[in-house]
């Protein structure tokens, strides 16, 4: 019971961290978010950074992916994203690399996931402003 309350409470504080930093970029980390999403072996979490509205860096976490191809796929998918709005990113179709094609999808999931939330929180976080300004 004590270790479910201190998850639930946790989590509420990385939300509620997470959200305050959409509102001017932030760091968007996808493992918990798309924990479901796999590529050969297992989650492929990221770590997504956005300043200005921009990608400007794109981290694998920890995965049991082959090291080798796992580093094959992010050589080829996030040159593709570093540069890009958060809408031209989640509109992207990145071509991925060959031999390493279920840790690429991943990965663009992954990232188009973290970026969807992001815009829905940042989006959210802008209304709650507005309504308070009136």
């Amino acid at each position: 019971m004590k270790t479910n309350c201190i998850k639930y409470i946790g989590v509420a504080i990385l939300l509620a961290t997470a959200t305050m930093a959409f509102a001017k970029g932030g760091v968007i980390y996808t493992g918990e978010l798309a924990k479901h999403v796999k590529g050969y072996s297992g989650p492929t979490p990221l770590k997504i950074t956005v300043e200005k509205g921009k990608i400007t860096k794109i981290e694998a976490e920890a995965s049991k992916e082959s090291p080798r191809y796992y580093r094959m796929a992010q050589k080829k998918v996030f040159p593709q994203y570093i540069g890009k709005t958060v809408d031209e990113a989640i509109n992207l179709k990145p071509d991925g690399a060959t031999g390493a094609t279920y840790s690429s999808k991943a990965i663009v999931e992954n990232i188009k996931l973290g970026l969807s939330n992001y815009k829905k929180s940042a989006k959210s976080t802008s209304t709650k402003k507005s309504k308070k300004r009136r």
